[in-house]
């Protein structure tokens, strides 16, 4: 699936709960209970997001194609957060993440429905994410 399809499947989900952002919340932690999980032992501080008010954990993989995220938490609505980034960006070429622009944040209200700093912890963890697939373009270029 493209950037677009997942986004429209996306901001879909979360029209099914109109303005109720209890419900919203919730749909968030149920993604976070699906997200595949960083082993205990890996969690390391070099992991972690930094500007983000909980503890959370990016690691990333590169099979030379496509690259895929894992996260952590020690909150459910970040984890959450996490989770939902990482169904967007995760199995895709570095290029294409480097250049995705995300526009369904602002389509499903996610940033203004966030404390502030959960709201820098989210722009935190995209730009880690972009950081990571930049990095592993820039490897694969020099090969």
């Amino acid at each position: 699936m493209n950037f677009a399809q997942i986004e429209n499947e996306i901001v879909e989900e979360f029209e099914l709960f109109g303005d109720h952002w209890e419900a919203r919340y919730e749909h968030l932690i149920d993604m976070g209970k699906s997200l595949p999980l960083i082993p205990e032992k890996e969690k390391t501080d070099d992991l972690l997001i930094k500007g983000c008010q909980s503890k959370l954990w990016l690691k990333s993989y590169f099979d030379g194609t496509l690259v895929t995220y894992m996260a952590d938490s020690d909150a459910i609505i970040t984890k959450g957060i996490a989770a939902l980034i990482i169904r967007v960006l995760s199995h895709h070429t570095p290029d294409e993440i480097v250049q995705a622009e995300l526009q369904f944040i602002d389509k499903i209200g996610l940033k203004e429905h966030l404390s502030p700093t959960r709201a820098n912890g989210l722009v935190s963890l995209i730009k880690q994410m972009k950081l990571d697939a930049l990095a592993y373009l820039s490897k694969s270029a020099k090969q």
